[in-house]
């Protein structure tokens, strides 16, 4: 982790009530956005005021302390008190212990948000050594040009997008073939009794031209995909149907997804495909692995949780996804970020029993996924936070390289052919904001 051979910074947090907020999108840095939305509403941020970086097998429990040390050291005035005010940090982590990629908590100067008709602007910057915080907000007001000030500077304004561009994304180091492959050797170490089920992805790859505007690509999986959650946080960008977890003042939920199908063409064929969903066997057991893996994560946490009955059909604009609602009182102070170290990986995402399928990952996989179906996300202060998993979703490095990932679960009956049209499906929204 870095920041552990320095002194935990201190923190002036000051979040002030502004006008209608229109969009949030067209406020964010071009290059490199941060940005957490669903169905509209949620933060954008700019610049880092403080970035903490992670990794190995104990970097969800050295966040967990590095963000408990932030939070205590922090002055923050946050009137407002709503969920994504005062003091927060965008998140996303590595799916594995082993992964070269690092897991990061940014903190941003200027967090822009709106949510329930309530709209504001938290400002943060680092105190040098020696300043004491001020003892109460900077007085807010209008300028002459009508624009809302927050912390005595304008609420940043949105710019203009950048040229349009359309890319390609091609098979990367799993090719279809040898995905087919991968998913064949799969299903004999399943039917050999070695374990119940396993996720498997393969990659896709692309490159962005010199200064492109990644906007447009939120723009489009924002629109396209409004259920979802749309994010953007160090490079990672995407936008995932599957709620990790979310706590609130005490509460935890969450939403489990696992079974998919493709829409049907028409109404009367849509409807079958939901059905023919709901009742495979195959998609049910597939569903009842990750279901059980959440509520076993949580159980110590929590001793009210209660899942739905029976999974229900979620409808998406590109297909169908068989899921399940969870929810709870904590009954022992977890943060969100305790409740991601438990809950990672899921059966979702990884499969059952969890260290087997992560070693038959690691043999049929033929690369590193990086933060792909790892935790994405926001912190607050008091723990508090909303977590996804990344799943239809693109890393952007520094030098415009794209790596997008999708998977599915491998259980018994799983068909190759069937798996890798699957994975074709769940591509579709990443390959469609692309191109």
């Amino acid at each position: 982790m870095t920041e552990t051979a320095r002194a935990t910074p201190r923190l002036y947090v000051e979040t002030q009530a502004v006008g209608d907020i229109r969009l949030l999108i067209p406020l964010l840095n071009a290059q490199s956005p941060l940005l957490w939305i669903r169905k509209g509403q949620g933060m954008a941020g700019l610049g880092t005021a403080l970035r903490l970086e992670f990794s190995g097998a104990d970097r969800f429990t050295a966040a967990c302390e590095a963000w408990r040390e932030v939070a205590a050291a922090a002055t923050v005035h946050d009137p407002l008190d709503s969920p994504g005010t005062g003091l927060i940090a965008f998140g996303t982590f590595a799916f594995s212990a082993k992964s070269a990629h690092s897991s990061v908590l940014i903190v941003p100067e200027v967090v822009i948000g709106k949510r329930d008709g309530v709209f504001w602007v938290t400002r943060v910057r680092v105190l040098a050594e020696g300043e004491s915080a001020p003892a109460s907000p900077t007085a807010a007001g209008p300028t002459a040009r009508g624009e809302v000030r927050s912390g005595g500077h304008p609420v940043p304004p949105a710019t203009s997008f950048g040229p349009e561009y359309r890319i390609s994304l091609l098979p990367g180091e799993a090719k279809p073939d040898s995905y087919r492959e991968a998913v064949e050797a799969a299903v004999g170490h399943i039917n050999a009794g070695e374990l119940e089920k396993v996720v498997l992805a393969r990659d896709l790859v692309g490159h962005l031209p010199k200064d492109s505007d990644l906007r447009r690509v939120l723009l489009d999986l924002a629109l396209g995909y409004p259920d979802c959650f749309t994010f953007a946080v160090d490079g990672l960008v995407g936008s995932s149907p599957e709620t990790l977890v979310r706590v609130y003042h005490g509460t935890v939920s969450a939403r489990v997804l696992a079974g998919t199908i493709s829409r049907g063409r028409d109404a009367e064929a849509d409807h079958d495909q939901a059905v023919a969903l709901a009742t495979s066997p195959k998609d049910q057991d597939e569903h009842r692995f990750a279901v059980a893996s959440v509520m076993n994560a949580l159980a110590p946490h929590s001793r009210t949780l209660i899942a739905s009955e029976l999974p229900f059909t979620l409808k998406l604009p590109n297909l169908w996804h068989l899921a399940s609602d969870i929810e709870g009182t904590l009954s022992d102070g977890s943060t969100s970020l305790d409740l991601i170290a438990s809950l990672h990986p899921t059966a979702a995402v990884a499969g059952t029993p969890t260290q087997d399928a992560l070693r038959l990952i690691d043999e049929l996989e033929p690369f590193d996924r990086g933060r792909y179906a790892g935790p994405v996300g926001w912190v607050g202060a008091d723990g508090d936070g909303e977590w996804a998993v990344a799943l239809r979703c693109a890393q952007v490095d520094a030098e415009g390289t794209i790596t997008a990932y999708a998977g599915a679960g491998i259980v018994s009956e799983s068909n190759p052919e069937r798996e890798y049209l699957e994975t074709r499906m769940k591509f579709r929204p990443i390959v469609e904001a692309f191109g």
